[in-house]
């Protein structure tokens, strides 16, 4: 049995290490941020076009604990005041996941406090919480990143309920494949977003996948060999190519998709409240196009500031927190598990 420690206000540490950031953080009460160091790769890996997880594993041993000492050190508290500790134990690469893993686990044993595995997901659901303190469960979510995209209904804390996913490509992961093409660096959402602003997106008519009624799964590489077909045809040709237009017309394509899916979700969920996760939850035209349509069905959008849009261990430590106030630790047993399913 773990001895609860009396000091308040209640400090969760957590880890995130589920692809190619280094973070650690520190959370006081679920919601109040104390540290949120993050150490990115994307620099070493942009020579490469993407995340090489061999490369990535490596750098996360090198950077884990100095990560650790500089979230405990701005949070100004020692280990002796951390309640339990949180860790990404997927989904993500299984060699990035280990060492996050491997760490939380030494802390929690040498410490004897609690160990509480995230499902990372779930996090960047959570990440809302810390921008937005009157958010509160139900709500839909939207978690749309570079591994995924789902609508996931949340009941409560602790129960959600995955309603739909890609069935393929999820859409972060088509924004860097057109972007590549395009010769555009990575991570190339932005630089597509950014391009998208100048161009016109009923330009060119790309394919809506699984735009039927009431079905909550998503498909998206159909849309990006499209795009690509379109490119290269245009090149075999020597067309002259709009970059921007190419740009604003896929990502209209992925946009159109996810309002419509969401927007349907919310409707059968019987909610008010729509939450947008996940690294795509930056793009500029998808906050738009949510924004108008929750405000003409007099729904209330939220979505995180960009720097928790992106892997964080803030959002695994505001995750910890709830499954720590429901007694759902882990044991020191506890492994990596890169294909973990999101919800119930």
């Amino acid at each position: 049995m773990f001895e609860s420690k009396s000091a308040a206000p209640c400090l969760i540490l957590a880890l995130e290490t589920s692809c190619d950031e280094t973070s650690a953080a520190v959370i006081a009460d679920g919601r109040t941020i104390c540290s949120n160091i993050i150490s990115s790769q994307v620099p070493l890996h942009q020579k490469f076009g993407g995340v090489v997880p061999e490369v990535a594993s490596r750098k996360h041993i090198e950077n884990v604990l100095p990560v650790v000492d500089e979230a405990l050190k701005e949070a100004q508290v020692t280990l002796k005041d951390i309640q339990a500790v949180g860790v990404t134990y997927g989904p993500g690469l299984v060699g990035a996941l280990l060492v996050g893993v491997a760490t939380a686990k030494a802390l929690s044993f040498a410490e004897e406090i609690p160990l509480i595995g995230v499902n990372h997901l779930e996090g960047h659901i959570f990440a809302n919480f810390l921008c937005h303190a009157e958010l509160e469960p139900p709500f839909v979510a939207l978690v749309v990143s570079g591994g995924h995209t789902a609508l996931v209904h949340v009941k409560d804390y602790n129960t959600l309920i995955l309603m739909g996913q890609t069935r393929d490509d999820a859409a972060g992961e088509a924004f860097d494949k057109i972007a590549r093409v395009m010769n555009l660096p990575y991570p190339g959402g932005p630089h597509i977003d950014r391009l998208a602003r100048s161009g016109n997106r009923e330009a060119i008519h790309f394919p809506r996948a699984l735009s039927d009624h009431g079905s909550y799964e998503f498909s998206f590489s159909g849309l990006k060999s499209a795009v690509l077909n379109y490119i290269n045809s245009a090149r075999q040709r020597q067309e002259d190519l709009s970059p921007e237009d190419v740009a604003a017309s896929f990502q209209a394509a992925v946009v159109d998709v996810l309002v419509a899916k969401t927007m349907q979700a919310v409707k059968d969920c019987n909610v008010e409240q729509v939450v947008l996760a996940g690294g795509v939850a930056a793009n500029s035209s998808l906050q738009e196009e949510l924004n108008k349509s929750t405000r003409l069905a007099g729904i209330r959008l939220y979505y995180p500031s960009p720097v928790l849009c992106t892997d964080n261990a803030a959002m695994i430590a505001c995750r910890a927190y709830y499954q720590f106030l429901a007694g759902q630790y882990a044991d020191l047993h506890l492994n990596a598990v890169p294909s973990l399913k999101l919800g119930i």
